[in-house]
């Protein structure tokens, strides 16, 4: 009876190869694959989050009212205030956040102690005088790990005066017509989000000046 030949040692060696060759191509694609998982759902993540802070500041910024919380040395009401790094401003809240009536809110980037900002967004109720009178809540935070950012305004300075835009906004008894939100992430400078809204309701369609004569002494500043 003739013996079956079996695999030589070179033929065993030869397929052990071949097969590590495999695994390590099957293993590679695998990882290839998660690493793409992985990157696409971060990258979705990133785009929700521009989107709803992009929704949030929209529709918060465009229901900005001539609502004045206080008056300037001239007894000029005072209805918005903004520089680079905080806005002022009377408007109801967004959403669910929308119970107590307007707010005196406050948009601010400010620094997190790990060497970048955050935007967040804090409000302060106020009363049928327009008077703030403690009822809010305490800085949100709307983003974070930012590098960079900066709120910008444009609108005239005065009634026959141009638009142009500036990086302040401290024209009593004035609405910008626009507020422009920039924000960057990343150590290459890129833009992150990009928010330009325009402000609905013009200062005109109050009379802030007999609102303002409502105001408590407290708030003459």
């Amino acid at each position: 009876m003739k013996r079956a030949r079996g695999f030589s040692l070179l033929e065993v060696l030869s397929a052990l190869a071949l097969l590590s060759i495999l695994l390590v191509g099957v293993l590679s694609g695998i990882r290839t694959a998660t690493h793409m998982v992985s990157a696409g759902t971060g990258s979705m993540e990133n785009l929700d989050e521009v989107r709803s802070v992009q929704r949030f500041l929209r529709n918060d910024l465009l229901q900005a009212r001539a609502i004045p919380w206080k008056v300037d040395g001239k007894g000029v009401p005072i209805v918005f205030e903004g520089d680079e790094q905080r806005i002022r401003f009377v408007g109801p809240l967004p959403g669910y956040l929308d119970h107590q009536g307007p707010q005196l809110q406050t948009l601010a980037l400010v620094r997190d102690g790990q060497r970048g900002l955050r935007l967040e967004l804090s409000s302060d109720g106020m009363s049928p005088t327009g008077a703030s009178h403690g009822i809010g809540f305490a800085p949100e935070p709307l983003a974070e790990g930012i590098t960079r950012g900066r709120f910008r305004y444009y609108g005239r300075q005065s009634e026959q005066g141009p638009g142009a835009w500036s990086n302040e906004w401290h024209v009593a008894g004035r609405l910008p017509e626009l507020v422009s939100v920039e924000l960057e992430r990343g150590a290459d400078g890129e833009t992150w989000l990009l928010v330009q809204t325009p402000i609905r309701q013009s200062a005109n369609a109050i009379n802030t000046r007999a609102l303002a004569r409502l105001l408590p002494n407290a708030t003459q500043y």
